[in-house]
Parts: C-alpha cells; structure tokens; sequence
C-alpha cells in the first residue's frame, strides 16, 4: 500500500510538472527541478526503507537459526556428559585391572572422544556469552555449526569404542569389532551422510539460494 501511494504521487508530480511546462510560464523549470528532487528523495527513502527490511528479516533468521542450534546442542551435550561421567568412573572399578591392552586402547579413544565431543557442544554456548552484543551472530553461527559437526564425529568415536569396550569384556573376539563397527556406522549414515545426500538435492540448493539472495 505505501508504496502504491507513493506511485500515485510520483505521478501526480510529473502531471503538474507537465502541465507547467506546457504552460510555458517563467515557473516552469524551477517547478520540474523541484519535481525531480522530490522523486530523487522519494526514491532514497524507498531505497532505505528496502534495505532496513531486508536487514531486519536477515537478522530475525540469524536469531531463529542460532537459537534452534543452542537448543539442540543442549540435547547432544546432555548424553555427552553421561557418556564422559561414565567413563571416568571405570578405571576405579576393580574389573579394570583385568582389561588387556586393546580394551585399555578402546577405553582411552572412548574418553578421549568423549572428552572432545564435550568440548565442541559446549564451545558455541561459552562463545556466545563472550561475544555477547558484539554483533557476531553470523560468525558465531557458522563456527557452531562446524563444532556440532566436529562434536557428532567424536561423540561417534567414544560410542563405537566404548560398546566394542563393553562387548569385548563380554563376548571377546570378533563380536566386538562386530557391534562397534554397526554403531560407527549407524551414527555416520544418521548423522553425517543423510543429511549430507538431502542437502545436495535440488529442492535443498534452492532454498539455500532464496535464503542466502534475501540476506
């Protein structure tokens, strides 16, 4: 509607411009000067106005965006922590003594992994209380975004190793190599790998585009 009206007085400068210049009085130029000012500032304004918007709307985005990402990391960094909780307790257990090398290897990767994983789920939040009103919301998005994808990977690794861990202690041989290679590969492909095929399909590149040409 505004910018309907603001046609509709555009035009009516340029008629009472017209019809001062076909009536060939001394007010003429002076009077089509002032037209083409007024549409010039006119023009600006709309100008401003657009790019207020757009920058509104881009900012709202980065709010939702950063917002959604903070709640999920909350739930990753929740099994995280039980994860890490429980694997520091197993050196102080008495069965301990008896895991031979390789289970000893297994259990060192698992917290190690942990221990990382913890890291990148709980960076995004530190960082986002450091920058806080700094106007780095786009640059903490994308940094979050890598560190919850780096977090997956190693919140992987602690899972695989502590189950073949576990099913070794168990069973032995082969049966752990077994499981531990299932979870390696049910977190890759739920993870990592089908997200990454979704994202690479058409529909999925043409949002990107609208999203990234609005902000």
């Amino acid at each position: 509607m505004d910018y309907e009206r603001r046609d509709q007085s555009l035009k009516t400068d340029e008629d009472l411009a017209g019809r001062g210049a076909g009536g060939g009085g001394t007010g003429g130029p002076a009077q089509r000067n002032a037209v083409e000012a007024k549409r010039t500032d006119r023009r600006s304004q709309e100008t401003e106005e657009s790019r207020q918007e757009t920058e509104e709307s881009r900012q709202e985005r980065l709010n939702r965006e950063l917002l959604e990402l903070l709640q999920g990391l909350r739930v990753a960094v929740t099994g995280v922590q039980v994860l890490f909780a429980f694997l520091l307790t197993i050196p102080y257990a008495t069965g301990f003594v008896k895991v031979d090398d390789s289970g000893q290897w297994l259990y060192f990767i698992a917290l190690l992994g942990a221990a990382l994983a913890s890291i990148c789920f709980i960076t995004p939040a530190a960082q986002h209380r450091v920058l806080f009103r700094t106007g780095s919301k786009d640059l903490l998005l994308r940094r979050a975004n890598r560190l919850s994808i780096a977090g997956a990977f190693f919140l992987a690794v602690a899972m695989t190793s502590a189950v073949a861990l576990v099913t070794k202690s168990i069973l032995s041989g082969w049966p752990a190599a077994a499981f531990g290679a299932l979870v390696a590969v049910a977190a890759g492909w739920f993870w990592l790998i089908e997200p990454a095929i979704a994202k690479r399909s058409p529909d999925a590149k043409l949002l990107e585009d609208r999203l990234g040409s609005a902000g």
